[in-house]
């Protein structure tokens, strides 16, 4: 049964203010304003900086030119940024079909403990082979470990927020777990420690000139930007998961299998997330070794960066440039101007909160609804005109359920009379056939007798 929807103008709240949703805004217009919304959180960032007492110009000077003074700092960049490109990718992937995967940080760990393992095991192969094999380890171990995420969701309908960043914290326990496993222990340290892997599983180097090299993570970041920019764009898969992130329904409608496709994008994010923890595990940025630290907190700077960049891998790329500037910036000049680092994440909230502020007014705008004197004197009388159609209305429906009961009675009494014509026609049927066999018996007996006196006449 329907539920009914009263739509009545006496049940219509008056409202002081509306969102009303825009219509599509030029590209020049969007673009203008993230500009503008970039600048305002620039502006606030300066006006918190001010306040702690340090000049923000000199500030975000410094943060700058550390990064790239010297080639101990530009590694130093670099290894910030290239795990942050894949596992933006990873995240950014999922978020596109509305999979709100927010365990990157447990699938990173998984991925490094996975190669780590493997890294361990094949220490006496060639390098090539062994970091092949790492790759495969780090990319299934993040990709099965996401995917459980994805199966619970299709079966029983759980909320994929919850669990996976439930599952953020059992992969973090497992690897302090490891850190007592004497698989992975140094046996040459007096203290619980990591082992370094065994130099096959070192990532290959990239030299540049006579004085700098840097491990080539930063080449592989960039392939996957490339490969997962066509992926998304061109391919008929990325076309699926645009469907699906759209309307399930949708996607249901036109034919898709929209099971496989959760299942086989989920694991893809968890795989590409999963290359990354095997990157840093096997380079220069984590030593060469497991650690309880070993994300840095990469898969939650990586959610900001898939949203400051609108998923698009390109934009992934720049975003995660600019926040690895202000990352490591940031803890160069903690020296100089004795500013916590946590101040680069307080201004990745403020420009992350004043972008999704702009991504809001793109698409609505707020109007104040103040009701003037005529609006408020025709709302009035449209009030009165619906009381009064549901007066109208009870009164008849009284007047019906009052002309119902004596017509029900009348009936009623109709049958009891019906029924008691039948029974007294009955009695008088009855009477009738008793009176009918009275009369034929003395008949009967009046003729007997007559017939006995002639028979008595004849006899004499």
């Amino acid at each position: 049964m329907t539920k009914e929807i009263d739509y009545s103008v006496k049940n219509r709240k008056k409202s002081f203010i509306k969102l009303i949703k825009r219509p599509a805004l030029p590209l020049a217009k969007k673009a203008l304003m993230y500009v503008g919304a970039i600048f305002v959180a620039l502006v606030v960032a300066c006006l918190f900086i001010v306040f702690m007492g340090v000049n923000p110009f000199a500030y975000f000077g410094k943060v700058v030119a550390n990064c790239f003074n010297n080639t101990i700092n530009i590694r130093g960049l670099i290894r910030i940024i290239s795990p942050l490109i894949i596992t933006s990718l990873g995240v950014a992937i999922a978020f596109k079909m509305k999979f709100w995967n927010i365990g990157a940080e447990g699938q990173f760990i998984i991925g490094a403990i996975c190669s780590a393992t493997v890294g361990l095991a094949c220490g006496n192969m060639p390098q090539f082979v062994t970091l092949l094999l790492m790759f495969l380890a780090g990319a299934i171990g993040a990709g099965i470990y996401a995917l459980f995420t994805a199966v619970l969701k299709i079966k029983f309908g759980t909320n994929e927020t919850l669990m996976t960043l439930m599952l953020n914290y059992i992969a973090l326990y497992l690897l302090t777990y490891l850190d007592s496993n004497s698989y992975f222990r140094d046996p040459t340290s007096t203290r619980p420690s990591f082992a370094i892997l065994p130099e096959s599983a070192w990532l290959y180097n990239l030299k540049i000139g006579s004085s700098f090299s840097i491990d080539i993570a930063i080449v592989v970041a960039v392939i996957f930007v490339v490969i997962m920019f066509f992926y998304l764009k061109y391919s008929k898969q990325g076309y699926e998961i645009s469907v699906v992130g759209d309307s399930l329904n949708t996607a249901k409608y036109a034919g898709m299998k929209t099971n496989r496709i959760i299942l086989r994008t989920i694991f893809f994010s968890g795989a590409i997330i999963g290359v990354a923890g095997m990157l840093k595990v096997s380079g220069e940025g984590a030593s060469h070794m497991l650690s309880t630290n070993i994300t840095g907190g990469v898969g939650w700077t990586a959610i900001i960066v898939a949203w400051l960049s609108k998923l698009n891998p390109l934009g992934i790329l720049m975003t995660s440039t600019l926040l690895g500037i202000l990352q490591k910036g940031s803890s160069v000049a903690q020296s100089a101007f004795g500013i916590s680092t946590a101040v680069s994440d307080i201004i990745q909230a403020i420009i992350l909160f004043t972008v999704l502020m702009c991504d809001f007014f793109i698409n609505y705008k707020i109007k104040f609804d103040i009701e003037s004197k005529e609006e408020k004197t025709n709302r009035l009388q449209l009030e009165q005109v619906e009381n009064a159609k549901e007066n109208n209305l009870s009164t008849e429906k009284n007047a019906e359920n009052v002309g119902e009961l004596p017509l029900a009675n009348s009936i009623e009494n109709a049958g009891v009379k019906a029924k008691e014509n039948i029974i007294v026609e009955e009695n008088a049927n009855a009477k009738e056939n008793a009176n009918a066999k009275e009369n034929a018996n003395a008949k009967e007996n009046a003729s007997g007798n007559s017939h006995g006196k002639n028979i008595t006449k004849e006899a004499r």
